[in-house]
């Protein structure tokens, strides 16, 4: 029969035709939208680019006075500064010392201070042994007197020709530092009756020669390094002999000795 039409009922091939129709306006409204860059190439500035909008030039805005990033405010001035109210150098630790920090500040000292200042703090470190100049020993009087915020205050801010550790050393190991000084100092100058009794007891009597042992622990840390560069150290200081530039014995007898190359 001709002409007739089924109601309600899509035939099957124009639904399938209406099918890709749909699916192609879907892939081309995709298409459209990702080429489309503008989430890639944004109206913005990169770090430390110029710019031509701001009048000096910089895409980046200057702080306000006053900012301070989220943690570091500081508030405590004797602990980040070792200072007191009027400015001065505080006479008292900030924090509890105990033997955990000192045997830190032992660790730091080690590392961070003993290569100039000695490990017993006398200056007398290896780089001092090599030419560099020698610091004053943490023994004299004017050190033993000084306080503690002053050797704070060094380590941060550096003094003479000691740079300033504040980019190496924390601010709680700084004091843990410090702490160890304070160690260094009292350990040679400590009465012996400072002394525990046992301890008393190792020590020779009066006018008589050392032990073997004492010998041993004295030559583990001598006061100059035997070596024949050295041996007006540190009236003479120098550097090892044959290296370029050095200015000592050992330099002026081997390297500056041999003849020049033409």
């Amino acid at each position: 029969m001709t002409g007739t039409a089924v109601t309600g009922t899509a035939v099957p091939g124009t639904r399938m035709r209406l099918i890709s129709v749909s699916l192609l306006a879907g892939v081309a409204l995709t298409v459209a939208g990702c080429s489309r860059l503008d989430m890639q190439d944004q109206p913005k500035y990169k770090p430390q680019r110029p710019s031509d909008f701001f009048a000096d030039g910089r895409d980046g805005r200057p702080e306000l006075d006053g900012t301070i990033a989220r943690g570091q405010l500081n508030e405590d001035v004797a602990f980040y500064d070792g200072k007191d109210a009027a400015g001065k150098d505080i006479d008292a630790f900030p924090i509890a010392v105990d033997k955990a920090v000192i045997e830190r500040g032992h660790q730091r000292y080690d590392i961070y201070c003993a290569p100039c200042h000695g490990r017993l703090g006398n200056g007398m470190g290896m780089i001092v042994q090599r030419g560099f100049k020698q610091p004053p020993s943490y023994h004299i009087e004017r050190l033993r007197n000084a306080p503690v915020g002053h050797f704070y205050d060094v380590i941060t801010n550096g003094y003479g020709a000691m740079l300033n550790y504040s980019q190496q050393i924390q601010v709680r190991d700084r004091w843990a530092i410090v702490a160890y000084i304070r160690v260094l100092q009292y350990s040679e100058n400590a009465s012996l009756n400072d002394l525990p009794l046992e301890a008393r007891a190792k020590l020779p009597p009066a006018n008589q020669a050392m032990s073997g042992e004492m010998k041993a622990a004295m030559g583990a840390e001598p006061m100059a390094a035997p070596d024949k560069d050295f041996m007006n150290f540190p009236a003479q200081p120098a550097t090892p002999a044959g290296v370029p530039g050095a200015m000592g014995a050992g330099a002026a007898t081997t390297y500056n000795a041999q003849p020049e190359k033409k």
